[in-house]
């Protein structure tokens, strides 16, 4: 028993090891062993043998010699190789479908969004084509010679983690269904690891990591628009997802007054008076082309844009109203969370120069705390692909903590 304990101890030492080490070349750089030693603590012997076995399993790569060293012969760099990994984040959302290729740098290598009316289409038609879609993207990988390191599948609504099911997605129409189950069998069961996450989760992880970039940021709040309205919540550098993963339907919030019905089948949802269909009704006659679901989602704002940025009063108006009421919810994520950030994503980013204003005026009357608590209004620059880079750089982020995984499913 001891000796098994022993060996246990090692395996375990060994990946943690091979974490650091990929970690670090990833987070700092191209490295010579010697310094990687220095930097991170390992004994020279250690890092050696473990630059081999990432170089072996196509995550590092030789490099240039080390320029920087001043005399003695030069070392030989290591550096991630980015083009040998990849994973794949996939969304169903209310009017399109979507899905991108990340290698191990953060490169994408393939990327792709089809405008779909998946609320009229169905689960099981809307699921073949996600599932086409998926596979055109695993194709593209296995092309290039990469490995695939996984596929998460990004959906509107209530998920298990565990299992993959979807509960509930109030704007989809549909209710307990197992889509990991449905896309394993359409995908022909395949080997890679696949998972089903909330895409509002999936785009927060995005936008905080493309915060962190810039911005020593660990407590944000991410407020994500489309039809649907979804939030996340990442507390000290951990996304917050509740007792059985429910967290973030911030759109279904009662703050709006009766009317409007939500798709949940509610009124006075917050969603009423601030997703995107709230603002063409307001903004657009019923058969204006920019209420066409079969136009991409794109398209449809950079009309929007361009009447805001022509003085249209209709468009205007509908901005100002959408930006107060935004503030109005958002004030109270505030009081409660007290975020360094606010984030505005989809629909709500593209739209910014016009909703933040409204915005920042209701937080600054609503939020108790004086000057808002301190909390800044950013817009992300992930637009409508926030969530399926999400899903992307979480299967490389299982590559990072555990690089003996790759291949496993």
């Amino acid at each position: 028993m001891v000796i098994r304990g022993v060996a246990a101890d090692h395996v375990a030492l060994r990946r943690n090891n091979l974490s650091v080490v990929l970690r670090h070349v990833h987070d700092l750089g191209p490295r010579s062993r010697a310094r990687i030693a220095e930097e991170t603590g390992l004994n020279k012997a250690t890092v050696s043998s473990l630059v081999a076995e990432l170089v072996e399993r196509g995550l590092l790569r030789e490099g240039s010699a080390d320029s920087s060293r001043a005399l003695g012969r030069p070392g030989q760099l290591v550096e991630l190789d980015g083009t040998g990994v990849c994973g794949i984040g996939a969304e169903i959302n209310v009017e399109y479908l979507a899905v991108v290729a990340l290698d191990l740098a953060g490169n994408v290598v393939h990327e792709k969004r089809v405008p779909v009316d998946v609320a009229h289409l169905g689960p099981g038609t809307t699921l073949d084509r996600f599932a086409e879609l998926v596979q055109e993207a695993v194709e593209a990988v296995h092309l290039r010679g990469g490995q695939l390191a996984g596929v998460t599948l990004a959906v509107p609504g209530l998920v298990e983690g565990e299992t993959g099911e979807l509960k509930l997605a109030p704007n989809l129409g549909w209710s307990d269904l197992s889509v990991a189950k449905e896309m394993r069998t359409r995908l022909g069961e395949p080997a890679y690891p696949l998972h089903v996450d909330n895409e509002a989760n999936l785009a927060t992880l995005a936008a905080y990591a493309e915060l962190r970039e810039t911005d020593e940021v660990h407590d944000l709040v991410l407020l994500t628009g489309a039809v649907g309205v979804g939030g996340g919540v990442v507390a000290g550098g951990h996304l917050l997802r509740g007792a059985h993963g429910y967290s973030g339907e911030v759109g279904h919030m009662p703050v709006a007054p009766p009317g409007q019905s939500c798709g949940c089948g509610r009124t006075g949802c917050w969603e009423t008076v601030v997703g995107l269909t709230a603002l063409l009704r307001q903004a657009t006659d019923r058969h204006d082309p920019v209420r066409d679901p079969r136009l991409d989602v794109e398209q449809r704002l950079a009309a929007v844009v361009e009447r805001a940025e022509a003085g249209d009063v209709r468009t205007l108006s509908a901005l100002q109203d959408v930006g107060t009421w935004l503030g109005i919810g958002g004030a109270i994520l505030v009081n409660i969370l007290n975020p360094a950030v606010l984030v505005l994503g989809g629909y709500f980013a593209v739209l910014g120069p016009w909703l933040e204003e409204p915005l920042e005026q209701a937080l600054r009357e609503r939020v108790l705390a004086p000057d808002g608590g301190g909390c800044r209004v950013v817009r992300s620059d992930l637009g409508f692909g926030a969530a399926v880079r999400g899903g992307a750089q979480i299967c490389l982020d299982h590559v990072f903590a555990d690089p003996t995984r790759l291949g496993e499913s």
